[in-house]
């Protein structure tokens, strides 16, 4: 088994959040915020059939955290956790999954519901029905 493994970015997130701030935290959060995941044209065959399905699973990656803490105190406690059992982006591989509504599909573009990524960057995504 390697130590390491090499993703490819498959896509951009489009999204309204610019700022960690404005992303809702804790429990209960409402995630019903719209957005696209425009997917890289070299990629676009991948799609077919997609708009049979529902929901999807993104599978990203938090690029503007650096570094990881074990143990983190999430904006709605006082008390430390450890990583793995919170959403903070500070982990020892920055990787995320997000479950979003699938709106429609315009050629390469998902319109998606239940958006919880920072808009504006390239995101490592892997799109899963």
């Amino acid at each position: 088994m390697t130590d390491t493994i090499t993703m490819r970015p498959i896509g951009f997130v489009r999204s309204p959040y610019s700022e960690t701030e404005q992303i809702p935290k804790g429990c209960g959060a409402k995630h019903d915020a719209e957005g696209v995941l425009e997917i890289l044209p070299e990629f676009e065959e991948g799609l077919t059939d997609i708009d049979g399905f529902s929901h999807l699973f993104v599978l990203w990656a938090f690029d503007r955290s650096s570094g990881f803490d074990l143990l983190v105190t999430p904006p709605t406690d006082s008390r430390p956790h450890g990583v793995f059992s919170t959403r903070s982006p500070r982990r020892p591989n920055p990787l995320a999954i997000t479950v979003v509504r699938l709106l429609g599909r315009d050629g390469r573009h998902l319109r998606v519901a239940g958006v919880d990524m920072l808009g504006g960057a390239y995101q490592a995504m892997r799109v899963a029905s």
